[in-house]
């Protein structure tokens, strides 16, 4: 299910000093070890959702040998809406108006666990094109089919903002596909969100590129990290909060611009936590 409504505006910045970051913060929540029930059930979802993956990933790097990706955006739609739905978990999106369907952005989304990179695909009509660590092209199948589908490269650390990932960046936007990126750089451990790394926002700024602030709440719930055992029954939601402009900003407005949207994704998140007490 996917709403078009306005958003409320979060209160960007608006943790008071000495508060602790919300990344330092416990989830509302504690999370009980995992039962026999727990692992059995796991185990049989990680048996479908297996049984799906490799064959829909090695049929679209296939496909994407022939055809380009963004020209069969229906089947990476397809993919990511039959692996939630193989987690045993419901999915939903709001998604403010002021996204435009028809304009390139960078997504900017919360990073929890290894299923994030499904949870925004079908929240919006954009072809999106994903960022990923060098070293996981390695990986069978996930990397044969990132590669194949024009995933972007990106090596770890800060030396990784290189000028051919801005370039390479750069031609998806020109081509007007969208780029989803995970500023955090690294899985909560908390459920909580992390300060965002700067980089991405430099790009979008050269690129004129707006952001687009991503929160997804309930896939903590569904699967944390350090652990294997998926979780059915949650809701999952994705929220598309309204663009920031990133266009003619200095360098100096990168860190509050940084700070203003990781302060969107975060209050999202907090929310959730919140009405879970």
């Amino acid at each position: 299910m996917i709403e078009s409504r306005p958003n409320p505006a979060p209160d960007a910045r608006a943790r008071t000093e000495g508060e602790p970051s919300p990344e330092d913060r416990a989830p509302a929540r504690s999370f009980e070890d995992p039962t026999l029930k727990d692992q059995l059930v796991s185990a049989g979802l990680w048996g479908l959702g297996l049984s799906f993956l490799v064959p829909a990933l090695g049929s679209m790097a296939a496909v994407y040998q022939v055809v380009p990706s963004h020209r069969v955006n229906i089947l990476g739609k397809l993919y990511c809406k039959g692996q939630i739905a193989l987690t045993g978990n419901r999915w939903r999106a709001v998604v403010d108006p002021a996204v435009d369907p028809n304009r390139p952005y960078i997504f900017a989304q919360n990073h929890t666990n290894h299923f994030d990179h499904v949870m925004l695909y079908n929240a919006t009509p954009h072809f999106k094109q994903g960022l990923e660590l060098e070293s996981h092209f390695d990986i069978p199948f996930y990397g044969w089919f990132m590669k194949a589908r024009g995933t972007v490269p990106v090596k770890k650390g800060r030396g990784g903002q290189t000028p051919e990932v801005l370039a390479r960046i750069g031609r998806e936007i020109d081509e007007g596909r969208s780029i989803l990126a995970f500023p955090e750089g690294t899985r909560t451990r908390t459920g909580r969100v992390g300060r965002f790394r700067r980089g991405i926002f430099y790009i979008a700024r050269d690129l004129g590129v707006p952001i687009v602030p991503v929160s997804v709440t309930g896939s903590f719930d569904m699967m944390r990290p350090g652990s294997w055992v998926i979780r059915p029954g949650n809701e999952i939601t994705v929220y598309c909060d309204a663009p920031f402009e990133t266009a003619g900003l200095d360098d100096a407005a990168i860190d509050a611009l940084a700070d203003d949207v990781q302060a969107v994704v975060s209050k999202r998140v907090d929310d959730y936590w919140g009405a879970r007490k």
